[in-house]
């Protein structure tokens, strides 16, 4: 099988957890990344373009069906803007081994947390 039928199917996977979860396919594209051998940092720029298209696709949707606050999601989104800006010379900091264990106990932890939420 050639390696773009296999990222179309990986992008139909994440663009379907994304759109279903609102995680935008990060925390699940970028481990499916570092298991292809993806070092930390290209994962996670490569992450970021293809949640910009999930993430214009999935708002369409979901504004659509009035599941949109818009006010929240500018607000939200302009600290995120300057987070995004942080995060980025960080990861360039960290190696991948690192990063992975980072990464790996941040899923874990809310993984936790959502599974014994009330």
């Amino acid at each position: 099988m050639q390696n773009w039928v296999i990222y179309l199917l990986v992008g139909l996977l994440i663009g379907t957890a994304g759109g279903f979860t609102g995680l935008g396919g990060g925390f699940i594209l970028v481990p499916i990344l570092l298991f292809m051998g993806f070092e930390a940092q290209r994962a996670v720029g490569t992450s970021f373009a293809v949640i910009l298209m999930i993430s214009i696709s999935a708002l369409v949707a979901h504004s659509k069906l009035q599941n949109v606050d818009y006010k929240l999601g500018i607000l939200l989104g302009l600290g995120g803007i300057m987070g995004a800006q942080i995060g980025a010379r960080l990861v360039e900091m960290v190696p991948t081994a690192t990063f992975k264990r980072i990464f790996a106990i941040i899923l874990v932890l809310i993984a936790l947390r959502i599974f014994f939420q009330k």
